[in-house]
């Protein structure tokens, strides 16, 4: 029914003249839940975005995380919600940070539901692991690195999404997760499923929204000043706290302005770990 991609134009309040000699920008944030709650959480706030600033969005997200990274890296999208391009080759691509989501920071966690049997890491070695997938930096590379790491060979399971790979976890299809925090403790809330975590990584930040080298910067400034002033206008925080109820997601979630320095930790990541996990 979606095809390989989901594409959600998003059709503004305002005159439709106001975007007439504007250009239409595909927004690409990476797949945290299911498409039916990413679009869910996504779709009001873009048309806030779009409305506020004056330049016109679309939303365009793939089946699984890793296809719409694979739109990013094919140049199909001009802004993105990610942290997938921090790894050196990807840097290279020129992606810009401009703002972050405010959450409490995020931590790798690999866990396993509260009354299973397995209280250790080691304990997983050759069973079922899932994750959300290969690209998911948090949930996938850190956790993944960590379990190479100790010399703990896991099977994973690619899942698509996060919520996927929890249900496959809790439906007896794999021992364990990765997983980032914030999205063990969202489902948990949402799902009423308990999780015993066994190890947590350090802290990052949540990720984050960047455009590519080739939006002006007129129309970056404008998009960037609608997303940080978004909890200061009555509607849009009223739109953010909606959005993330839909998710499970922290109440007082909300954008501001980030630069790429705000991220080294996950560069940090890469000049530590010999190769990337896969």
């Amino acid at each position: 029914m979606f095809g390989r991609s989901l594409l959600v134009a998003l059709v503004c309040l305002v005159p439709a003249l106001a975007f007439a000699q504007n250009a239409v920008y595909r927004f690409s944030p990476v797949n945290q839940w299911d498409i039916n709650k990413t679009a869910a959480y996504w779709n009001p706030i873009i048309k806030y975005v779009s409305e506020q600033s004056g330049v016109r969005l679309e939303l365009k997200i793939g089946r699984t995380s890793a296809d719409t990274t694979a739109y990013v890296l094919a140049k199909e999208v001009e802004f993105v919600f990610s942290n997938h391009l921090f790894s050196p080759e990807r840097e290279k691509l020129g992606w810009k940070v401009f703002g972050r989501r405010w959450t409490p920071p995020l931590q790798g966690q690999i866990a396993v539901p509260a009354d299973s049997p397995i209280t250790r890491v080691e304990e997983l070695k050759g069973q079922e692991v899932a994750f959300a997938g290969p690209e998911a930096f948090i949930g996938y590379k850190v956790t993944q690195g960590y379990l190479q790491a100790r010399n703990i060979e896991v099977k994973a399971l690619f899942a698509g999404n996060q919520n996927a790979a929890f249900a496959q976890m809790f439906a007896g299809k794999a021992k364990a997760v990765g997983s980032n925090s914030a999205l063990i403790d969202g489902y948990s809330a949402k799902e009423g499923k308990k999780f015993r975590v066994l190890w947590t990584s350090e802290s990052y930040h949540d990720l984050a929204l960047m455009a590519s080298s080739k939006v002006p910067e007129k129309d970056l400034k404008a998009v960037a000043s609608a997303f940080v002033g978004m909890h200061r206008d009555p509607v849009g925080k009223a739109i953010l706290l909606k959005a993330s109820q839909e998710v499970g997601l922290d109440p007082q979630a909300y954008f501001l302005p980030a630069t790429g320095a705000d991220y080294a930790s996950y560069r940090r990541f890469y000049q530590t770990v010999p190769a990337t996990p896969h």
